[in-house]
């Protein structure tokens, strides 16, 4: 298997659109033809990172944070970054990141932290925008179901918990043909009408092109009519954070206790909240910009990092906030991409075992 199919398999669960505009998710630094010899999952990408790459036989390491993620002039030995694309490159390692993508994805990190949490009944908390497109054509009743179906297996007509979602609707189309044309209802320089299907079916964006190569592919007119609209709708399947419900309601102090032992952590950051607490919303990585939502959707807690000093007063007395640290919100998702990269008969793929967290605690 080459680095490209992998990198397929993986944009399959998690696509490169789905990644917010300052990020740089993908492949970063190697070549994509190559054979996969081995695989190493891991939060972030450090010497120490790729000397087990290098140990375990591994061409090929997938991090959840980009090793490139802001603008560069130089790589040099000087600089740690510099050492480590200067070593795998040496090595003939390639580095791909799955970031933000990953975050909002359904089933990516903020649903695994929910699944860890025991969270039920978890949805999106907020749920992107200006991501949907729908499309309108026109087939004759001969060819619309068989459109529609290939339509349908390219992705198109999925909302939420729903496939093949569409409607269709009859009426009457027509059209004259040309001395250049070549018609397959009709004739040239003869108006011809036409009993037809219209098809409307949602799809996300970023198969647009895949859309438009089967609805060209099965379609019996040298000349197709149909329409892409851009929709404001919220995506089901896309957006930020999860929120949940708990199986049993619990007070302040269970529920810390409960995350500490799920989580395996050494100190919580939080706001006394003083209330049961069984709604709860959560958010891998820095979360704070959620804080609004959560509060609107009257969660009792929220589970995130890297909250601000003057940020936690935002909370109104409304919410508990439970900064978990960055590091400790994130690391699920090695078992992730781990669970899903071995459901698609995939050899020698490991989670590193280094803690690359660069924050300790005294305590």
């Amino acid at each position: 298997m080459t680095i490209r199919e992998v990198k397929k398999y993986i944009e399959d669960f998690t696509p490169i659109s789905y990644q917010e505009s300052y990020d740089n998710c993908g492949l970063i630094v190697g070549n994509q033809d190559l054979e996969v010899e081995g695989i190493l999952i891991t939060l972030d990408i450090t010497e120490s990172v790729l000397e087990e790459a290098i140990e375990k036989r591994c061409n090929l390491i997938i991090s959840h944070h980009p090793v490139l993620f802001q603008g560069i002039k130089k790589i040099t030995s000087g600089t740690q970054l510099g050492k480590i694309l200067i070593k795998a490159i040496q090595c003939n390692i390639s580095l791909y990141a799955a970031h933000t993508n990953l975050d909002n994805v359904r089933g990516g990190v903020s649903f695994q932290l929910a699944k860890i949490l025991g969270l039920q009944d978890g949805q999106i908390l907020l749920k992107k925008e200006d991501t949907l497109a729908k499309l309108v054509t026109f087939a004759p009743h001969s060819d619309a179901k068989n459109i529609l179906e290939k339509l349908h297996e390219v992705g198109a007509g999925s909302i939420g918990n729903y496939s093949h979602c569409s409607f269709v609707s009859e009426g009457t189309g027509s059209f004259l043909p040309n001395e250049n044309a070549h018609p397959t209802l009709g004739e040239r320089h003869s108006l011809e009408t036409v009993q037809e299907q219209k098809i409307e079916v949602i799809f996300p964006r970023y198969l647009q092109n895949i859309i438009l190569l089967t609805l060209k592919k099965h379609h019996p007119y040298e000349e197709i009519a149909y329409d892409i609209i851009h929709l404001t709708n919220e995506n089901q399947e896309f957006g930020s954070g999860v929120i949940g419900y708990l199986e049993q309601e619990m007070g302040e102090e269970d529920f810390l206790f409960h995350l500490k032992k799920v989580l395996n952590l050494s100190v919580i950051k939080y706001t006394p909240f003083h209330k049961k607490i069984r709604k709860v919303a959560v958010c891998g990585g820095s979360g704070y910009f959620l804080l609004p939502k959560a509060i609107l959707c009257e969660a009792d807690a929220f589970v995130t990092s890297d909250f601000k000093y003057h940020q936690y007063f935002e909370n109104e007395s409304k919410i508990l906030i439970a900064d978990i640290g960055h590091y400790e919100s994130e690391i699920c998702m090695t078992e992730i991409l781990h669970n899903y990269l071995l459901k698609k008969n995939m050899n020698n793929i490991y989670v590193s075992q280094i803690i690359t967290n660069p924050i300790k605690y005294y305590y």
